[in-house]
């Protein structure tokens, strides 16, 4: 395994500046399939590429299918007679945040989340996952991770954000994301700090329109950054972008961060010194323009600091992103020292990433890291109040009561989010304890609906009612509210984020999960029995007043 060379210092390095760089080379390309089209080997063989990014919708399969195709985009890449033969290996890289999304599958580790890390608040637990993480990844042959988010949770309105954070603590989510930062970089594969300079106090999905931070200057050096800072000091290798405006830094209510200069380059490397790769959030975000305009956008982002733009699988726009930098390039827009800081930098990291070996496949969700991931998962169960003295579920007389258990159907609140591949597996978690549980699986019910789910709750003994980011489900919300007050003795779980108990206030017994795969429910169904205590804590402020 390699020494920890090639960091900031080497990154920094403008030596090879002199050379013709080609705007293409600093693109990561997408693509639709399993293995590789011959659209994207012949834009591999025509021209330079930073990397590939991986989509589990569009890419994944399997593990052993994973492997295959990173193997042969690195040999398209540098194929005889490709002109980019000298530029291999490829970064292949993922958003394997764990938690609400997981890009490469559910036959890796089901690690919960940052939010559930959090709510563990251990550091040391933190950087074993990134390791256990990093080993899964790089046995793949993606060798650069978007994660960790170092954005903080203090707008519970945030739809694009929730469990994807550390939580609210800007010190302790730093310590978190850094330890991460560590176990990610020490099994050799790169991590990506996002999104800059901080999304946290954000009312709306970027994904679909361009929003503002308010923050002020003061606020951001004090609060959003803080996290940043962490990360950059423990080795982060890519910092991501945020497609959001920040007019407390730059006075502009409009410009997206991704385009000013003031964030990239003012702040981000003048002030933090910041000497890897600055990558942008993916260019389809509805934050940015969509048609010609894109254009612009495009340009504005490399004049301001960008070193690699994250492109999606519409090829036509990703044509038009790479027709406007070549000429871009020729006119003398894009100033060509610039260029080829840029390259140097990812040569600096790409030389890094070469000094590790790649672990056989077998690692991916060894019993080792799914030992870790229970772990964790027990970890961060939280008991937030129980009023009425119904934990644990196992007590006396506990095996003849009938329990109906109340779970939306999992689905994606943004974008960057797999939770609806999961089932619906609060019941059959509680079955492996309990024999009498039924199960209600709901999908934003109708005041009708609402109605008949009320009269049949009330001829159970016990009620486990779950909500999914209630903020944003006012139909499950209101489920919950209704099945509360039927005055059946009730355990509410928030699912996901922790700010779903004061929508339905009245709850006298609340539990948070931080999530729903598989070793989260498994927990949550062991803690509410008592076959395990709950040790998590509420790593954001006021749910649980």
């Amino acid at each position: 395994m390699a020494a920890d060379t090639g960091r900031t210092a080497d990154r920094g390095r403008t030596a090879d500046t002199g050379r013709a760089t080609d705007p293409r080379g600093l693109v990561m390309l997408a693509f639709d399939g399993p293995t590789v089209p011959d659209e994207l080997r012949a834009r591999l063989a025509e021209a330079p590429a930073a990397g590939v990014t991986l989509f589990r919708h569009g890419n994944v399969r399997d593990p052993g299918q994973v492997r295959a195709l990173t193997d042969e985009l690195q040999a398209a890449a540098a194929r005889p007679g490709a002109a980019v033969a000298s530029f291999s290996p490829l970064l292949v890289a993922a958003d394997q945040e764990g938690g609400q999304l997981v890009a490469l599958g559910d036959e890796t580790t089901q690690f919960a989340g940052a939010m559930a890390l959090g709510a563990a608040g251990d550091r040391d637990l933190a950087e074993r996952v990134g390791r256990a993480t990093g080993l899964e990844l790089r046995a793949m042959g993606v060798t650069v991770n978007y994660a960790p988010v170092c954005d903080l949770a203090t707008n519970p309105g945030n739809p694009g954000l929730g469990i994807r954070s550390f939580g609210d603590d800007p010190v302790a989510a730093g310590a978190l994301a850094g330890a991460y930062v560590r176990g990610l970089r020490s099994a050799g594969v790169a991590a990506t700090v996002k999104h800059f300079p901080g999304k946290g106090e954000m009312g709306l999905d970027t994904h679909h329109a361009l929003g503002a931070v308010a923050s002020s200057r003061e606020r951001f050096q004090d609060v959003e950054l803080a996290p940043f800072r962490a990360t950059l000091a423990d080795g982060a290798d890519l910092v991501m972008t945020g497609h959001f405006a920040t007019p407390g830094l730059t006075g502009d209510a409009s410009l997206p961060a991704t385009l000013s200069r003031a964030v990239l380059t003012d702040l981000l490397r003048g002030e933090l010194g910041f000497g890897g790769l600055v990558i942008s959030d993916a260019l389809d975000m509805g934050a940015l323009a969509q048609d010609e305009r894109q254009i612009v956008d495009v340009i504005a982002a490399v004049r301001a600091g960008v070193d690699l733009l994250l492109t999606t699988q519409d090829v036509v726009a990703r044509h038009r992103i790479e027709a406007a930098l070549v000429h871009a390039a020729a006119r003398g827009v894009l100033e060509p020292d610039a260029l080829g800081r840029s390259a140097a930098r990812l040569d600096a990291l790409r030389r890094w990433l070469a000094g590790f070996d790649q672990p056989d496949l077998d690692v991916v969700a060894c019993a080792e890291h799914r030992a870790l991931a229970r772990a964790l998962a027990e970890r961060s169960i939280a008991l937030i109040r129980d009023d009425a003295g119904l934990i644990p579920l196992r007590a006396a007389g506990a095996a003849e009561r009938r329990i109906a258990v109340f779970q939306p159907r999992p689905r994606d609140v943004t974008p960057a989010d797999t939770t609806s591949t999961q089932g619906p597996g609060l019941a059959a978690a509680l079955r492996a304890h309990l024999p009498h549980v039924d199960e209600f699986v709901t999908n934003r019910p109708s005041d009708a609906e609402i109605a008949a789910l009320r009269e049949r709750a009330a001829g159970y003994d016990l009620l486990v009612v779950g909500t999914d980011s209630a903020p944003f489900d006012p139909e499950g919300a209101a489920l919950a509210r209704a099945l509360v007050a039927i005055g059946v003795p009730t355990v509410t779980v928030a699912l996901r984020t922790p700010w779903d108990l004061p929508e339905y206030a009245a709850a006298a017994t609340h539990v948070c999960s931080f999530g729903v795969l598989p070793p989260t429910l498994e927990a949550l169904a062991a803690a509410l029995v008592g076959r395990i205590p709950f040790r998590g804590r509420l790593p954001v402020a006021g749910p649980g007043a």
